[in-house]
C-alpha cells in the first residue's frame, strides 16, 4: 500500500478544483440513481454523504426534488458546491465521526465511503444505519473484493479499502439494513461496484 488513510482530506483539500473540474458530467450513474430515487418518497430527505462540489450526484438529487443535505470533510469541496447553490444545506462532517440529529430517507455515498479503512467503514455502518428512517434506502460505491488498493485525485495518490460482498451483507445485515444489490464493476456505470441496502 502507498497511500496514507489519513492524507485523504488534505489531497481533497489541495486538489479539489483540479477534481472538480476532471469529474464526469455524463451521468453514467443515472440508472443506480434512478433505481435509488425511485425507491424514495416523492420530496425525501437525502444525506449526500462526501457530497464533494455538488457535481454531479447532488445536482442530479436537487433537480429530482429530493430536500438535499450534502456533507463532506473537505471545506474547499463544500466551497464549490456553495458557490454553484448559495441556498442549499451544505455541512462539513466526516462520516467517520457521523452525529446528525436528522433522519433521511436515503443517503448516498458515491467515491467516497472506500475511502475509509476496512476497520473504519465496520464502523461507519452502524452510524449510516441509525441515520436512515425505517425502510431507508443506502446507495454506496465500495470495491468488487476485500483489499486496499489506490486511486489518483488531481494526480496525487489517494488510499482505498473494500470488505467482501460477504462481509458487506453480514455487517449491513447486523445493523438492521438488507442488501438489495450488489454489482461488481458494472460496465454499465463505469466499472464501479454498486451497492443498495434498505433499513429492515
Amino acid at each position: 500500500m502507498t497511500a496514507d488513510p489519513g492524507s485523504t482530506r488534505e489531497v481533497y483539500e489541495r486538489q479539489a478544483e483540479s477534481y472538480d473540474a476532471a469529474r464526469s458530467r455524463a451521468f453514467f450513474e443515472a440508472r443506480w440513481l434512478t433505481a435509488f430515487g425511485d425507491a424514495l418518497p416523492r420530496g425525501g430527505r437525502v444525506l449526500d454523504l462526501g457530497c464533494g462540489a455538488g457535481q454531479p450526484i447532488a445536482a442530479w438529487l436537487i433537480a429530482e426534488g429530493f430536500q438535499l443535505i450534502g456533507a463532506d470533510f473537505s471545506e474547499a469541496m463544500l466551497a464549490l458546491a456553495r458557490a454553484r447553490w448559495p441556498n442549499g444545506d451544505w455541512r462539513v462532517a466526516d462520516m467517520r465521526a457521523l452525529d446528525f440529529p436528522d433522519r433521511f430517507d436515503g443517503i448516498v455515498a458515491w467515491d467516497s465511503f472506500f475511502h475509509l479503512t476496512p476497520d473504519e467503514q465496520r464502523d461507519c455502518i452502524p452510524d449510516l444505519a441509525r441515520h436512515l428512517a425505517p425502510g431507508g434506502r443506502l446507495l454506496v460505491t465500495v470495491g468488487p473484493k476485500a483489499g486496499e488498493v489506490t486511486g489518483t485525485v488531481g494526480g496525487e495518490t489517494v488510499y482505498h479499502a473494500s470488505l467482501s460482498p460477504a462481509e458487506y451483507a453480514q455487517r449491513l445485515e447486523d445493523a438492521g439494513l438488507r442488501m438489495t444489490a450488489f454489482v461488481a464493476e458494472d460496465p454499465g456505470c463505469d466499472l464501479h461496484t454498486i451497492l443498495m441496502a434498505q433499513k429492515t
